[in-house]
């Protein structure tokens, strides 16, 4: 068996200088071009993953809106985060601030 035997056998369609230059384009897209399938996938997963962050940090500005509309619509809601969030007092008061122990390994 000879090589032009071989060669014979192949179909004669892909033996074409079409397919096989058509071929030779799509491995290069695919394995060696800068934007792959792998990069493609790669930007593809970061879009969703922002995506994700981006959903959830609409979700707290629109909570963070809700807390600030409701502080300042109340003085009493005002006083009482202003204490507990940033330790604040009225003039003559004391504030003790009790803090758990840690436990010793």
């Amino acid at each position: 068996m000879s090589l032009s035997d071989a060669f014979d056998r192949v179909p004669r369609f892909l033996r074409s200088f079409y397919f096989l230059t058509g071929l030779c384009f799509l491995v290069w897209m695919f394995v060696f071009d800068a934007n792959d399938f792998v990069k493609q996938y790669d930007m593809y997963a970061k879009w969703k993953e922002l995506q994700t962050d981006k959903e959830y940090y609409l979700r707290e500005i629109d909570k963070v809106k809700n807390d600030r509309a409701e502080l300042l619509s109340s003085s009493e809601l005002l006083e009482k985060f202003a204490r507990e969030k940033y330790i604040m007092k009225r003039p003559g008061e004391d504030v003790f601030v009790l803090v758990p122990q840690q436990e010793k390994e």
